[in-house]
């Protein structure tokens, strides 16, 4: 039983520096991120590339701009968005005992969510995923995503 749980328990406040937190280090998060590549693939496989063949529309993803690129884009995102908005974490992070949280302590808000699931990912790609190696190297275990957002994965 945590101190948090017996606080809990005997009907007492525990200030948050008296618990401890455990943060998200680099192999659970990269696990949890596979897990949830997987969920989107599977997505993608189930609906929307069925829904492309029922309205004839291409398949092909020979560049950035065709409809099955972006419309695979669009389901990343909003999986991911959505996902840690609703729930503050995804599949992957589910399984693996993992949540997004603010850093003051705060409920995550749309713009938090967005700028961290969207701006702060595509950066941290865009630079060869030198933004995610962040998490593996940092005292919080925050990624560049993170730091840019405010927020932190802790264990649950």
């Amino acid at each position: 039983m945590t101190e948090r749980e017996a606080a809990a328990l005997l009907g007492e406040v525990v200030p948050p520096t008296v618990c401890s937190v455990y943060y998200g280090g680099f192999w659970l998060r990269f696990w949890a991120y596979c897990l949830d590549i997987i969920v989107v693939a599977s997505i993608n496989r189930l609906i929307v590339w069925p829904l492309f063949r029922l309205f004839d529309w291409p398949l092909e993803q020979d560049g950035m701009f065709a409809p099955a690129t972006i419309a695979a884009a669009i389901v990343f995102y909003a999986y991911f968005v959505l996902m840690t908005k609703a729930f503050g974490q995804t599949l992957g992070k589910m399984v693996f005992g993992l949540k997004v949280v603010d850093e003051r302590g705060g409920r995550l808000t749309w713009l938090t969510v967005l700028f961290r699931e969207v701006v702060g990912k595509f950066i941290s790609k865009t630079l060869l995923f030198v933004g995610f190696l962040f998490v593996a190297f940092s005292e919080k275990k925050k990624g560049m995503h993170d730091q840019f957002a405010d927020t932190i994965v802790i264990r649950e």
